[in-house]
């Protein structure tokens, strides 16, 4: 999908080049990587696939962003409608729940081996909006333009990051207990089993205890 969007060459595509990356991480062989380029690119007939963001609330009206690729959009319709009704949400319309949300690059980097006055320098300099501190972790939030850059200045500086994306944040949070921390997390479960669902946000704050 990156390849058929923004084009064969990794240098010129930073999508692509993440989604190299990505498939690295997880042990893909080059050829592979290779020919899912070039079916990108229509080098070699592949299956088509597009790109569709569901939105809709879960549990307690948590608002959920549904990130799918899929070669049959109605089956991933329906598959993804099933799973909120099953776990107490329901399916909305296209901006129901968008605008709640923020698109930002965020890097987390881990608090133990850095330094964090060197981070927030390299970070700052490069262009990062934002350094959250977490319990366990730093979280450099940036705009989306800008999080190639901030991501390279990490490297270039040696500085070891534990997850870098572009993702959706939430602009506030919404505390979720009992039986509907427990649906919601159901439901998270059930959407990222779903083999047309890539990635899904979402505002609800889960406490820990459900969780684990």
């Amino acid at each position: 999908m990156a390849a058929r969007l923004g084009g064969g060459d990794a240098s010129c595509n930073p999508r692509l080049r993440t989604a190299i990356l990505e498939a690295k991480a997880e042990n893909m062989p080059k050829d592979n990587i290779e020919r899912g380029i070039k079916k990108g690119t229509g080098e070699l007939e592949g299956v088509s696939y597009e790109e569709i963001i569901y939105e809709g609330y879960g549990p307690g009206g948590a608002a959920v962003m549904v990130e799918s690729m899929t070669d049959n959009k109605n089956r991933a319709v329906a598959d993804i409608r099933h799973i909120f009704s099953k776990c107490g949400g329901n399916l909305g319309e296209n901006g129901c729940v968008s605008y709640m949300f923020d698109k930002k690059g965020l890097i987390e980097v881990d608090r133990n081996g850095v330094n964090e006055d060197t981070l927030m320098e390299t970070a700052l300099e490069a262009g990062a909006e934002d350094i959250r501190e977490e319990e366990t972790t730093f979280e450099v939030i940036t705009e989306p333009q800008a999080f190639e850059a901030v991501k390279e200045a990490l490297e270039a500086a040696a500085i070891k990051y534990t997850l870098a994306e572009v993702t959706m944040i939430p602009q506030t949070t919404l505390n979720l207990t009992g039986k509907e921390a427990e649906q919601m997390f159901r439901l998270m479960e059930m959407l990222e089993d779903c083999e047309d669902v890539q990635k899904l946000y979402t505002n609800a704050d889960i406490p820990d205890d459900v969780m684990n």
